[in-house]
């Protein structure tokens, strides 16, 4: 969340931040709801102070008709604060819930722009895939080299779920292993997180967890969900801690499944793999001081271009723009994938990164000790290493061969043990 006071000084720009992110949120019912609240807080200790000196002026002696005033005057103010106890904590309440609906300030060079035809490309590495035969989509290629079943998948779990056969199977886990062994090279802290976590912990990343529209799966009657990422649980690992500024920065890959309920997604951009229910991703995490973040999230953008350079894989890198940046991020790269079977040919993304400054940290109360001794929020970043759905439509669109069976790339060989995938024979 952003800083009250920061809102209140910063007030027409917090209202254009909105309006470039084509959010409904509402800057000055915000202010408004504060200063009730805080109205409300010192009426209620004007209550109390009255109600303390009451009882004190009652231990003293007093005629009985003084003391019956008094003792009405107690049952008065008891009721007073009984009614601003309430009316307080229903100030409270909404003051949180139109809060929470604040997006953080995006940076002033993110393209201006509604949706994803409006991000800005920055760069390209390589070119997009040619091939002198039709070439076939992932889906395709999946059956017929018998390495994916989204069939028996939508009957036994649903629609939007897949098993991964054979060679697949050990590709996924290459694309695991890759990836780690060079987040570990880059100061990674490795870790295997869960794949439920608290409501407190998605909310404070910046989820909604709740009606038609949400994303996330909740757990019945747990006050838990499922995560869409891990994001959500590295980013709750330090919440409600101070950490020492000596420690920053903390560096984390983790690796999780992700489960997303996809509500409303469908049509040719959702097909096959592109757009599921659950996968399993490699994420990057990171706290760090609010004069790094910048530094930082070019880091972790370099680290997902050397994963997906190394590969072979053509991508290019986009300037996410402000309606497509989701609430908590100031800034957002995204890595789109050449993939020749999507639409005729396409990009599509495969990995971003989000700058998301102190939003996250102050949701989940997460700061550092500086060297006056005062405690500050830290900044957290994201990004991700390889989420392995998407970067096996890459593969196998990319790297097919004529005959009907894809190269693995040479990166990956000594990670499958093997360089190649053949179509069964019937």
């Amino acid at each position: 969340m952003l800083d009250i006071r920061f809102i209140k000084e910063n007030l027409e720009a917090v209202r254009q931040n909105i309006r470039d992110r084509y959010m409904h949120a509402d800057a000055d019912l915000v202010v408004s709801l504060y200063d009730r609240r805080n109205a409300l807080l010192r009426e209620l200790e004007d209550a109390r102070r009255l109600r303390n000196e009451n009882a004190q002026a009652m231990k003293s002696p007093m005629s009985a008709e003084d003391r019956a005033a008094r003792i009405e005057e107690g049952k008065r103010l008891k009721e007073t604060i009984a009614r601003l106890e309430t009316e307080l904590q229903e100030a409270e309440a909404s003051f949180a819930v139109e809060m929470a609906k604040i997006p953080n300030m995006a940076h002033p060079d993110a393209p201006r722009g509604k949706e994803d035809k409006d991000n800005l490309e920055v760069k390209r590495v390589g070119s997009p895939t040619q091939f002198d035969f039709p070439p076939k989509d992932h889906v395709e290629l999946g059956q017929s080299l018998d390495i994916i079943d989204f069939d028996t998948a939508t009957r036994v779990s649903g629609t939007k779920f897949y098993y991964l056969k054979n060679e697949a199977v050990i590709l996924e886990l290459a694309l695991v292993r890759y990836a780690l062994d060079i987040l570990s090279r880059h100061g990674f802290t490795l870790m295997a997180t869960p794949d439920i976590a608290k409501t407190e912990i998605l909310e404070g990343i910046g989820f909604n967890p709740r009606g038609a529209e949400s994303n996330v799966y909740t757990l019945e009657g747990e006050d838990t969900c499922l995560i869409g990422t891990a994001e959500i649980t590295l980013g709750g690992y330090h919440s409600g801690t101070i950490l020492d500024k000596s420690q920053l920065p903390i560096r984390y890959a983790g690796i999780s499944h992700c489960f997303r309920r996809e509500a409303g997604a469908a049509g040719q951009f959702s097909k096959g793999l592109y757009r599921v229910h659950q996968f399993t991703k490699v994420e990057m995490f990171v706290y760090c001081l609010p004069e790094d973040s910048g530094r930082i999230h070019e880091e972790l953008r370099a680290i997902e271009e050397e994963i997906f350079s190394s590969l072979g894989v053509p991508f290019r890198v986009v300037d996410t723009c402000t309606g497509d940046l989701g609430a908590p991020a100031y800034r957002k790269w995204d890595l789109e994938a050449w993939m020749p079977g999507r639409n005729n040919g396409e990009w599509g993304e495969i990995t971003s990164t989000s700058n998301c400054t102190d939003y996250q940290a102050r949701r989940l109360n997460v700061r550092y000790r500086d060297d006056d001794g005062k405690n500050r929020f830290v900044h957290m970043l994201n990004g991700t290493a390889i989420a392995c759905s998407r970067a096996i439509i890459s593969i196998l669109e990319n790297f097919q061969q004529a005959d009907g069976s894809v190269r693995i790339p040479d990166a990956l060989v000594p990670y499958c043990g093997f360089d190649v995938i053949r179509p069964r024979k019937k």
